[in-house]
């Protein structure tokens, strides 16, 4: 959508040298260069396509209204021009010879830095079809390295020069037996915050028997940051490590806060996506891929599709020239908003205790949020004020309502009603799944996962999403309509309380129940400077007050514990055994909690004499289906369904049959 902001962009220069070196200019803060440090061939079925991998360079006005929604970008430093400076990767995958391009550009959002254009799936088939494949970094705290994409941000300051400070926390917890040492991570990587000081004293470090057990402060002489791996207590002043004299009991938890300084501006990489698909989109001097890009859609998992919910959410689907930067999304997988636009964040967090990214808008029409006392506000709500909001397919399966709490999106924070669906977004649930889907094939005999209790969930979301996205494709070029939304919905009987008596869960012996196993929803309070509804600005307590549990709502599943409701895959429709979004740890300081991400498999008996001994209430294999030419008889035939239904693909039809012919299910 072009908005009567609009301005030209004005190339100053262009030159090529021992690596292509591409420069941009324009009366708005952007891409100013684009260096392509490697140029080479790349293998792809049926068009020759080449590899293209540097960095581009970017300038932000601090006071230009379309970034002021980032997180201290007033405190980061100027270069002469009074602009604010950052830098990332990028890999773009593109037909040797641009005029067989589709005009289709690709990107995909990298999850903590790891991309997968160059891989099978939709991928594949976009590069066979002569879309442009894009991938660039976004994440300033992760490590530089081979195929990793990412960024550099700048430090926030005060105005004198001096660091900005503020808490942060870090817990700690199945420590090795004899451990004197552990790394501080925050959201799953070291090093995101630095102490202002090493002095324990103004630090505080906790251990408790329980997660809701009090808190037991140590005293400041019984620890250091300090690496103790090879000098005793207190070890090598390090500042992202813990040494505990005496060490780690593993029988606890601990909780280290500490006051942190100099923050990273995390926000700019939402500018940093925002400014490149420009760039590449409008034909700017010095692109790479000229005018050739007529369509841009953005695909995300997990993490990725947080930043895509979040991006959105923020504003940043308008370019500084008003237009809009991408025609269509797929936040797969994804249920909150990413926790990146806060001073001192971890955005690779995933929904751990007291870790922000549910206190926002989670819901994609208005809600009024009045358990949370909010006004009423959705994701969509600053693109359709802009007109610049895309067609969205947003696809999830049973894990994010287990670990990711999934359900506010849907039913809200009272859990009691529907929220509908705007016009422009598509919902598709794959029932039964673990996050990101389970590896398929028709197998009955699976291993328990060492994590947990129950083995570890085959059934596969792949096939459906792979059609799914061929379907945006066509909705944002052809305006083709995607199949019509199917997930579960409280005015249908589909949600219910997560209970075994509510979903209807079968008694099986030996069996753990699923009650209780779910990431609970807290309300957190992070101190004043706390933008809940943006999940941005400042935090100041750590950790946060816990204000109140919130309700969640769960799928309802059959008599054989199967949900009932989505788009079931092919393996669901004829299954082998009892396929969940959750699975219970094994062992350790949280054992019988949910193992996150996970899902489990509980197969069927094989005969009816096997059932009847163990007690299961569920049907055997051999009741079911009789033979194994039966078995794959039906699953032709709910693999042709799929493909009417426009959810399976004909070739992954077929695929799926061999695999159920080679299987041993009855033989």
């Amino acid at each position: 959508m072009t908005s009567r902001f609009r301005k030209p962009l004005l190339a100053v220069s262009f030159f090529l040298a021992a690596c292509v070196m591409l420069f941009a200019s324009s009366a708005h803060a952007e891409v100013v260069k684009l260096v392509v440090e490697k140029r080479e061939a790349f293998a792809n079925q049926g068009r020759s396509y080449e590899k293209l991998t540097g960095h581009f360079y970017g300038e932000l006005d601090a006071r230009n209204p379309f970034n002021a929604m980032i997180t201290d970008i007033e405190h980061a430093p100027r270069n002469a021009r009074g602009r604010v400076e950052y830098s990332a990767t990028f890999t773009i995958l593109k037909p040797v010879d641009m005029m067989g391009a589709t005009g289709v550009l690709v990107y995909e959002v990298p999850n903590r830095g790891r991309a997968g254009i160059t891989g099978g799936g939709y991928f594949a088939d976009f590069r066979s079809q002569g879309h442009v494949l894009v991938a660039s970094g976004w994440q300033a705290d992760i490590a530089a390295g081979a195929n990793v994409e990412t960024m550099v941000t700048p430090i926030a300051k005060n105005a004198d020069g001096s660091s900005i400070t503020g808490p942060v926390m870090s817990r700690f917890a199945d420590m090795p037996v004899g451990s004197s040492t552990q790394t501080i991570i925050r959201g799953r990587v070291t090093g995101t915050a630095t102490p202002a000081s090493l002095d324990t004293r103004q630090a505080t470090l906790t251990r408790r028997a329980s997660e809701n057990g009090s808190r037991v402060p140590l005293r400041a002489d019984e620890w250091a940051f300090a690496d103790c791996a090879t000098v005793p207590f207190p070890g090598t002043a390090a500042p992202d490590k813990v040494c505990l004299k005496g060490g780690f009991d593993p029988a606890s938890l601990y909780e280290l806060t500490y006051i942190a300084k100099d923050p990273l501006v995390h926000g700019i990489g939402f500018a940093a996506t925002r400014d490149l698909i420009a760039f590449l989109r409008h034909g700017s001097a010095g692109n790479p891929l000229g005018t050739a890009v007529r369509h841009t859609i953005a695909q995300g998992n997990s993490q990725s599709g947080n930043y895509l919910r979040s991006m959105l959410h923020l504003g940043f689907n308008q370019d500084e020239a008003g237009r809009r930067v991408f025609d269509g999304m797929n936040p797969n997988i994804a249920a909150r908003q990413l926790a990146m636009n806060i001073r001192f964040s971890a955005p690779s967090g995933g929904a751990e205790m007291f870790e922000p990214g549910s206190e926002g808008v989670l819901w994609w029409s208005d809600y009024v949020d009045q358990a949370r006392g909010r006004q009423a506000g959705g994701l969509l709500a600053r693109c359709q004020a802009t007109e610049t909001c895309p067609r969205i397919v947003e696809t999830f399966g049973s894990a994010e309502f287990y670990s990711l709490r999934a359900s506010p999106n849907l039913v809200g924070t009272r859990a009691d009603r529907d929220i509908p669906l705007p016009a422009n977004v598509r919902r598709y649930y794959s029932p039964g799944t673990r996050h990101g889907g389970g590896a398929g094939g028709f197998n009955v005999d699976v291993p328990i996962d060492t994590c947990c209790q129950l083995a570890s969930n085959p059934n596969p979301s792949a096939e459906t999403n792979r059609a799914l996205m061929h379907a945006l494709v066509d909705w944002v070029v052809k305006d083709a309509p995607p199949p019509p939304s199917r997930y579960p919905r409280l005015d249908r009987g589909d949600l219910v309380p997560p209970t075994q008596s509510a979903m209807g869960f079968p008694l099986i012996p030996g069996v753990s129940l699923p009650d209780g196993v779910i990431v609970p929803f807290h309300e957190y309070d992070f101190g004043p400077g706390f933008k809940n509804a943006d999940v941005s600005g400042v935090v100041s307590l750590q950790p946060p007050i816990v204000r109140q549990t919130l309700p969640m709502l769960v799928p309802r599943v059959d008599a054989d514990g199967n949900e009932l409701s989505g788009v079931r895959s092919v393996l669901l429709e004829v299954p082998l055994g009892t396929y969940t979004g959750w699975n219970p740890r094994a062992r350790g300081f949280f054992k019988g909690d949910i193992q996150r991400n996970s899902g489990g498999f509980i197969p069927f008996a094989k005969t009816k004499a096997q059932r009847v001994a163990s007690g299961d209430p569920r049907l055997s294999l051999e009741e079911r289906y009789g033979s194994h030419d039966a078995y794959v008889a039906r699953v032709k035939a709910a693999a042709t369904r799929a493909v009417a239904e426009r959810f399976l693909l004909p070739d992954d039809a077929a695929k799926l049959v061999a695999q159920a012919e080679k299987s041993n299910v009855l033989r």
